[in-house]
């Protein structure tokens, strides 16, 4: 992963804010950002443009879509291996298992911003990196087949969240560089359908390897489902070199006058644009703007709501059926979710709307999850499932767009605020594994109650930040507009 001479390049063709008002393409003068809607944002209408989105979403999505269905299928098939008697097989007792969960954001913490860093340094190529941890994440989750105790697991764990934590926020970074604020929310929603997905059928794919390859060859059927999804996830990383981009201005896939374009309307839609100063500054820039802390916060209350991700098939088993129902009975609220989420995704870039999406979205989850911690009856709680599945998960690509539009003065500035972002909000990963002690099945009622609250939390801070992202506004006209004529959307 050499640096590459290209990468000077971006920096020195890097659109400067007066330029903004007088940026052309092809020799002919644009006016940028004219009758948008209320932030300025435009729709496309240029054919090449069009065309050039169109490239963009063949390459990229079906990669980093791919990529985070096997991140969360290898993160995440601990808790179809719980079913499988792992347990048992380690002597896990007690809060065991509950820590080998949240070990595994521990190492999430320490790689998320140093990577991003990194990757907007351009002293790397984002497709070689990216597919670089790939391998490395898969090596690891196939090693988990080896362990034999629960020291072991939790080591494992440990690295696994190391190599994994690269990915994410950096899938977040490379939407950030090429698709603009109408357009960011959608494919974020596609990129996390990866995740939803992924939880809906791995207790397919759990149900299927436990019933056919179970004990098989002296192998438990919990370690042939490691090995199997490592070995998958290893193939893809291969494929993903040739797919994901690098940075706007020298993605070997796109024609010279493509990339130019492509760097070019992201600097168009950027409010508050600035020149670009290095990673360093990028990060002291994110540090000092106070809103990148609402937005941790929300973020965090968005993902301590999504805590019952890790113990869904648990949940789902005080239904009160055998395993293989059990899993089964996984798939539809996360298949339902994640068509939710891909629509929320479409209708918040379409208006240019955060802050009503979260509220609608975040309101169904608190019904969900009160009806959960408040009766047993099947019907009602498997119900409340699809509820509280559709409306956290559906939130997500709101909430990270957001972060995208309104802390991406510089691109070192987008990419360490994502980063920041997402590492915070995973620290709840950490603690709300311990929020589902088998003793509290089956309505696990502090788990519940507190992931309502979560939500209602999520809600409140992004009325918060849509009072102040209008203050501002107001401010911005009051100096004769934003740059460009662009705003704050909220």
């Amino acid at each position: 992963m050499a640096a590459s001479g290209n990468y000077t390049v971006e920096k020195e063709n890097a659109l400067q804010v007066d330029d903004v008002e007088t940026a052309s393409q092809n020799g002919k003068p644009m006016t940028v950002n004219q009758g948008g809607d209320y932030s300025g944002a435009v729709a496309k209408t240029d054919p090449k443009e069009i065309a050039l989105v169109r490239r963009l979403d063949s390459r990229i999505m079906p990669a980093l879509f791919c990529m985070y269905f096997l991140n969360k299928l290898d993160q995440n098939a601990i808790a179809n291996a719980r079913l499988n008697h792992l347990e048992d097989d380690l002597g896990l007792v007690g809060s065991q298992y509950n820590t080998c969960i949240s070990i595994l954001y521990v190492g999430y913490l320490l790689a998320q911003i140093p990577s991003n860093m990194l990757m907007s340094s351009q002293k790397i190529r984002p497709s070689l990196y990216m597919s670089s941890c790939m391998m490395a994440w898969a090596t690891v989750a196939t090693l988990t087949a080896l362990v034999k105790n629960y020291t072991g697991l939790v080591v494992v764990r440990f690295f696994l969240g190391v190599v994994e934590a690269p990915f994410y926020p950096g899938a977040l970074y490379i939407l950030s560089l090429f698709y603009t604020r109408k357009e960011i929310a959608t494919r974020v929603s596609i990129l996390y359908a990866g995740n939803i997905f992924a939880v809906s059928f791995a207790g397919l794919i759990a149900a299927a390897t436990f019933e056919t390859l179970d004990d098989k060859h002296g192998i438990h059927g919990w370690q042939w489902l490691f090995i199997i999804e490592g070995i998958v996830t290893f193939g893809v990383a291969i494929g993903a070199i040739w797919l994901l981009p690098d940075m706007p201005l020298t993605t070997r896939w796109l024609s010279e006058e493509q990339r130019q374009l492509a760097h070019d309307r992201i600097q168009r839609d950027t409010v508050g644009l600035e020149q670009s100063k290095g990673a360093r500054a990028g990060l002291m820039q994110a540090l000092r703007d106070p809103r990148l802390y609402l937005l941790v916060f929300m973020q965090n209350m968005h993902l301590s709501a999504t805590s019952f991700n890790q113990f869904f098939p648990t949940v789902v088993s005080s239904l009160g059926f055998n395993t293989t129902i059990t899993l089964v009975l996984t798939c539809p609220p996360s298949l339902v979710a994640g068509i939710v989420g891909i629509c929320v995704g479409i209708s918040s870039g379409r208006f240019n709307e955060r802050t009503w999406h979260v509220t609608l979205l975040m309101g169904l989850a608190v019904v969900g999850f009160a009806i959960s911690a408040a009766t047993l009856n099947i019907a009602a709680r498997y119900v409340s499932c699809f509820m509280f599945a559709c409306g956290v998960y559906s939130v997500n690509s709101v909430i990270l767009g957001w972060v995208s539009a309104t802390l991406g003065q510089t691109p070192e500035k987008k990419a360490v605020s994502l980063s920041i972002v997402n590492t915070v909000s995973m620290a709840s990963f950490i603690y709300t594994p311990y929020l589902y002690p088998k003793s509290d099945g089956p309505r696990y009622l502090i788990a519940m109650s507190s992931n309502a609250c979560f939500a209602f939390m999520t809600i409140a801070s992004a009325w918060v930040l849509r009072v102040w992202l209008m203050k501002t506004n107001k401010k911005l006209s009051c100096k004769g507009g934003g740059v460009g004529n662009v705003f704050y959307a909220y």
